[in-house]
């Protein structure tokens, strides 16, 4: 017998929550997976995933829907998972067991994030009434009032992470992502100017990766990548990285941050939100306005073998605390806890 039936419902992190998603069912539990094709990485349907459009004003989209809805419930889950989800049909899926609500974020980033009134006045309200709130990290925990925090993995599978590239080969710095204000450009920039007209420049360019609307001239030995990306555009820049840059101005957690410890690359953050949390032994967090701190851990990680030497310290880190085999474990507790608290769909539920 299984530990319990999860349904999880994770239109725009699909990645993620396939790691996720995998660790459960190898502790036993049996997991399905209602996404969406929105996110970059999207690819075949794994036995475990049913794929829908999460629009409900594309009229094309209502009969998956309601096909997917009877499937849930022949399904009859002990637990559901949500995760950011902003399609209101999708309430149906969550009302079929007791909810464990997943947030990431204590508020938007920036105005592209800000959700419109009629929206925060359904889905807060509905969030509020989660039989578990949980977060990634005790930042956000403190802010939103989360009953439990699980570590943030990284949505990289595991099987894709590439060997450890030693000082010889390291070059350039990264940053990956949306190329918007909130990623403190300004400050970053003119630290990167300082490095390379000081003598700590070893030749590396600063390299961009991402869309976005960036207002500010990056200047010299910057190379930007425009456009969307997928990670086979990210791994083999960012594994050969000296840094990767997770500098923002506004933030919560980070994907990028786990991203490059998994990838054996010291993350270089400001002291915003939980990026001081996630850290590395060794790796301060630095003020976000401090452009001269910034240039002085660009001098240090320009040197190769200090590079490799952080980030080696970076990788045990990531697999001593947010490696899905050590996230999948607590999150499993949860779930364990919630499906114990509420029998009822165990002890009398049946699939028909």
């Amino acid at each position: 017998m299984s530990r319990g039936r999860v349904l999880w419902l994770s239109p725009w992190m699909r990645p993620l929550a396939r790691v996720y998603v995998e660790s459960l069912r190898a502790l036993d539990f049996d997991v399905v997976l209602v996404t969406s094709n929105n996110h970059p990485e999207s690819d075949a349907a794994r036995d475990y995933e049913w794929v829908l459009n999460p629009r409900p004003h594309h009229l094309e989209t209502w009969r998956p829907y309601f096909a997917a809805l009877r499937r849930a419930r022949k399904f009859h889950p002990d637990v559901v998972i949500t995760e950011i989800v902003l399609d209101p049909r999708w309430i149906a899926f969550a009302g079929l067991a007791p909810r464990v609500n997943l947030v990431h974020d204590d508020r938007p980033h920036d105005a592209s994030e800000e959700r419109p009134l009629w929206d925060r006045a359904v889905f807060d309200t509905w969030n509020a009434r989660a039989k578990r709130t949980v977060s990634f990290s005790s930042y956000v925990a403190d802010a939103v009032g989360a009953d439990a925090v699980v570590p943030l993995t990284s949505d990289l599978d595991p099987h894709r992470v590439p060997p450890f590239v030693p000082a010889a080969d390291r070059h350039d710095f990264v940053l990956v992502g949306r190329l918007n204000e909130y990623k403190n450009l300004d400050v970053i920039f003119r630290a990167w100017q300082r490095h390379v007209s000081g003598p700590g420049w070893q030749g590396d360019d600063l390299v961009l990766i991402g869309d976005g609307t960036m207002p500010i001239e990056p200047g010299e030995h910057v190379r930007w990548i425009k456009g969307k990306y997928s990670y086979d555009d990210v791994i083999a820049p960012m594994s050969a990285a000296k840094g990767s840059l997770v500098h923002y101005r506004v933030a919560t957690q980070s994907g990028v941050q786990v991203l490059a410890m998994q990838l054996g690359v010291a993350p270089i953050v400001s002291d915003q939100g939980a990026l001081p949390e996630f850290q590395p032994a060794g790796e301060p967090a630095l003020p976000v306005d401090d452009v001269d701190a910034l240039t002085r851990v660009f001098d240090e990680l320009a040197d190769p073998e200090e590079a490799a030497r952080r980030g080696a310290i970076a990788e045990k880190e990531f697999q001593r605390r947010f490696a899905v085999d050590v996230a999948g474990p607590v999150l499993g507790r949860v779930l364990d806890g919630v499906i114990a608290e509420y029998p009822g769909n165990r002890l009398f539920g049946r699939r028909s």
